[in-house]
């Protein structure tokens, strides 16, 4: 894999002072490598399931060992780009740009290594940030109790949108209640996204 040296960090602050989303803790390098010619096709969803699952091994132990706590990998397409997110938490404290920066200094060589992509890509190094994102099982299972948005891929009694209480989570299936006064069941997969709710809805 070729790196062609080319890193920034952004820096969004927000009217406090302070930084208010993902992408303002956001360490980015690029990576650029020519696909493989004649390289054998696969379902673009199966490969970027892939292409996290290798690289979460990769990223998992450098993360404790820099005392923080791996919250999520994912590769998608953005336009023409492809992006490789790490997204890190820090179990007692707030992440910083250091952290972000430690952690992709940490990932470089363990990537060039590995080269688990055959692509160009940008490698972003980030926080959760405010209304994070749940993904994973350890997500929901973290934030039982906690205060949540739903949006559904197709609408659900008429709505697709709902906030409540996350009132259980076991084998990918999602117990809310709704502020509608309804305790929903479903699949993770049936819902676009699942938040925080940090601000009192939508």
């Amino acid at each position: 894999m070729c790196y062609d040296g080319k890193v920034r960090i952004q820096a969004a602050i927000g009217e406090w002072g302070d930084p208010l989303s993902s992408f303002c803790q956001d360490f980015v390098g690029e990576r650029r490598r020519a696909a493989e010619v004649g390289a054998p096709k696969t379902d673009m969803a199966e490969k970027k399931q892939n292409t996290a699952a290798v690289v979460w091994e990769i990223a998992e132990p450098i993360a404790k060992a820099l005392g923080l706590v791996l919250w999520d990998v994912r590769f998608l397409k953005e336009g023409t780009e492809w992006y490789l997110r790490i997204i890190i938490d820090k179990e007692d404290s707030a992440v910083s740009i250091e952290d972000c920066v430690a952690m992709s200094q940490a990932l470089d060589e363990p990537l060039d290594e590995a080269d688990p992509i055959d692509r160009s890509y940008s490698l972003q190094v980030q926080s959760p940030g405010i209304e994070r994102e749940l993904t994973r099982d350890f997500h929901f299972e973290r934030y039982l109790g906690a205060d949540v948005m739903v949006r559904f891929i197709r609408a659900v009694d008429g709505r697709r949108e709902y906030k409540g209480v996350l009132e259980d989570y076991a084998d990918g299936v999602v117990t809310v209640q709704c502020d509608d006064g309804a305790v929903r069941m479903f699949d993770k997969k049936e819902a676009s996204w699942v938040k925080l709710d940090d601000f009192g809805g939508f």
